[in-house]
């Protein structure tokens, strides 16, 4: 299966709210496998099917090169912690811009598998973060809405500089 097209800021894709994934079938596994495929030729951490242009609830994450790679449909949070973490976080959306976000450290969440069945788990560090990066792309929110104001417009700048550079 191939690696998709990354959709890429400030594409108003990446701003809407991804339907929840109602046919667990072929098509699902194969848009599963594309985006598996895409997060190791990005290379990328995660992915949202958001940011292949696909607005279906289904995310891919893999934590290391040679780590097995995660898939999550129709994630949601179902707790946060009160403790936060703080992570530089950037997007293969918006390559070469990171800043730092602060977090819920730990996460409750529930998704289903391929197959349709019901996960649940707990998840705290890094991989929490990730996922609630992940689950806001779903939501519509994009990374940098977690931002100071004065942040966010720094980095859109920063951006837009390095595309108009090639840098």
């Amino acid at each position: 299966m191939p690696a998709r097209p990354l959709v890429m800021f400030p594409d108003p894709r990446l701003r809407l709210r991804a339907a929840p994934v109602e046919q667990f079938d072929k098509a699902l596994e194969i848009l599963a496998q594309d985006l598996m495929d895409t997060v190791v030729a990005a290379p990328a951490i995660g992915l949202s099917a958001c940011h292949i242009g696909v607005q279906q609830r289904l995310v891919a994450i893999r934590m290391a090169d040679d780590a097995l790679m995660r898939l999550y449909v129709n994630p949601q949070i179902l707790w946060t912690s009160p403790e936060t973490r703080r992570e530089q976080e950037g997007s293969v959306s918006m390559p070469g811009i990171t800043e730092e976000v602060e977090r819920p450290a730990r996460i409750g969440l529930t998704w289903n598998t391929l197959s349709g069945s019901e996960e649940r788990a707990e998840a705290d560090g890094f991989l929490a973060v990730v996922l609630q990066h992940e689950i806001d792309q779903l939501d519509g929110i994009f990374w940098l809405d977690r931002l100071s104001r004065l942040k966010r417009e720094r980095a859109i700048r920063r951006y837009e500089k390095s595309r108009r550079t090639g840098r």
